[in-house]
């Protein structure tokens, strides 16, 4: 009987602990979660710092690792055209501010990188994934939002090669049809 009752117990666990994983993404259309996060330098960033301003939030696993340096880097070398857009870009993963500085210094990232080491905002965008069965880390999304806030665009589970250009397109769209509606 306690043999079946310890059985019934580590199930009931793996069963809420990958319901907590399960968490949807935001939706278009949605408001995009709230969050205040720490950035490479450990000065805090809410997500309504940047009202009035699209925001292009993407999530990745690690810090230094092959794709994600990919990814940074496409999204460094697309920054002037980000910018004339007037987007910022903003980076999440779950590594801690040290890793973020060492991270962004080392290939001379130049927009805000934030550390959500209690895994709250991963979690909340619906991208907290587990890997190889041992890391709890972000999957590799990227969110659009608008200037009101709202989720313009999600792409999931992404591939790092191309992705920069291919957010820099959308974003161009989005930009031109906003003017448009005012």
């Amino acid at each position: 009987m306690t043999r079946i009752l310890k059985g019934a117990a580590a199930a009931l666990t793996l069963a809420l602990a990958a319901a907590a994983f399960a968490a949807d993404p935001p939706a278009a259309g949605s408001i995009a979660p709230a969050f205040t996060l720490k950035d490479q330098a450990g000065k805090p960033h809410s997500l309504s710092d940047y009202k009035g301003k699209w925001v292009v939030l993407y999530f990745y696993p690690k810090d230094n690792t092959p794709g994600c340096t990919t990814q940074a880097c496409e999204f460094r070398d697309n920054i002037f055209a980000y910018r004339e857009l007037g987007a910022v870009i903003l980076g999440i993963s779950v590594d801690d501010v040290a890793s973020h500085k060492a991270f962004a210094e080392q290939h001379s990232l130049p927009f805000t990188i934030l550390a959500d080491t209690d895994k709250s905002v991963t979690a909340a965008y619906g991208t907290l994934k587990e890997y190889v069965g041992i890391a709890k880390m972000a999957r590799r999304d990227t969110f659009i939002i608008d200037p009101q806030g709202r989720v313009a665009k999600h792409y999931q589970d992404v591939k790092p090669a191309g992705h920069s250009e291919a957010v820099l397109a959308d974003l161009r769209q989005l930009v031109a049809q906003s003017a448009k509606k005012t």
